[in-house]
């Protein structure tokens, strides 16, 4: 894989330090990493490594296998297996989601009615002689059905993580993709059974990941900062993946892809946003959002202030301190085997 990839000089293989028993680690070599990731920014990476692009096929797994060589803390996989399991699944989420096309709704919830069936007790849950794969794709991709399903960005995080791994599975598992389209057709997993099966965190509050460093098919958070805002139903914070080439997911634009700056600016004008509604309840005027945006891109000194304050770790949930918007951990899908 290195050696296909153009990245076997660059990286440095040895017996592993914490296991003696036939493991080794693997890391990009320090000059590399401060050429193509200096402070583990991994922003960059496609600009600053453009000479090792070999296809647009290939860019993807390419940016996923560097930005993994230069982690600031170890990533364990039991086998090459594996880890190349690992690689083929976050390419899956990345470009899923790069396709994701959604309309925004916290109060209700659309499927495809041939792909899904609605449940009072579970949600939806896909119907019987349906491929997991074909019902969340019919769910995210407009192309299928021609039209958008109402989501909110929590629940679409989710479905494309398990999509990723369907898509996986269906070439390296076949029993694990049936056994997770057997409970998809009973309750499709969501919030913690969805967290402890599916994904686990990479990071800790205490040794939080550097704030710019990304892999491709990361799913995180962006917590909004602002108390009264944060209100807003939907508006508490932004469920992304990242996308490589400096990009984040957006599930109601796809053509319009966030990069860090911009994902931190429409999240702190949500506070500009926040207004009670003809109903008294507070709600978005996106709008205004959308012009607080733009004025402070107009002032370099605004902008300055303005990031200044986004790019610090958030505060734990329900803290509204001093914290900013970026989470000291990323959300890395689990193996199949």
């Amino acid at each position: 894989m290195l050696k296909r990839l153009g990245l076997q000089e660059a990286t440095q293989i040895r017996p592993s330090v914490q296991n003696a028993d036939g493991c080794f680690e693997a890391r990009l070599q320090q000059r590399y990493v401060d050429l193509w990731c200096p402070g583990f920014d991994t922003l960059q990476v496609r600009t600053l490594a453009s000479d090792l692009v070999l296809s647009d096929a290939h860019a993807l797994e390419l940016e996923i296998v560097l930005t993994m060589l230069a982690a600031p803390q170890i990533m364990t996989f039991k086998s090459v297996a594996q880890l190349e399991s690992h690689i083929r699944v976050r390419v899956n989420i990345a470009r899923a989601a790069a396709k994701t096309s959604l309309a925004f709704n916290t109060e209700a919830a659309e499927r495809p009615s041939e792909y899904w069936q609605g449940d009072s007790e579970t949600g939806f849950v896909i119907r019987q002689g349906v491929s997991l794969e074909e019902a969340i794709i019919a769910a995210t991709q407009p192309e299928v059905t021609g039209r958008q399903y109402e989501f909110s960005c929590y629940r679409a995080a989710e479905y494309l993580v398990l999509l990723g791994l369907a898509e996986e599975a269906k070439l390296a598992n076949p029993s694990y993709l049936q056994a997770l389209e057997a409970q998809c057709r009973l309750a499709v997993p969501r919030a913690d059974p969805f967290h402890t099966t599916y994904v686990y965190e990479y990071g800790r509050p205490e040794n939080p990941i550097p704030m710019r460093y990304y892999v491709p098919g990361d799913r995180l958070w962006f917590k909004n900062p602002d108390d009264r805002s944060s209100d807003v139903k939907g508006f508490e914070g932004s469920w992304v993946f990242y996308l490589g080439g400096g990009l984040f997911s957006n599930f109601w634009r796809r053509d319009k892809p966030f990069d860090l700056t911009s994902k931190c600016l429409e999240i702190y004008h949500w506070r500009d946003g926040a207004c009670l509604n003809s109903s008294g309840v507070l709600s978005m005027d996106e709008s205004e959002v959308a012009r607080q945006i733009e004025l402070t891109r107009q002032s370099p000194e605004k902008l300055e202030a303005v990031m200044s304050k986004m790019m610090a770790y958030r505060d734990p949930a329900g803290v509204y301190a001093n914290g900013g918007c970026i989470d000291s951990t990323r959300e890395i899908p689990r193996s199949l085997f």
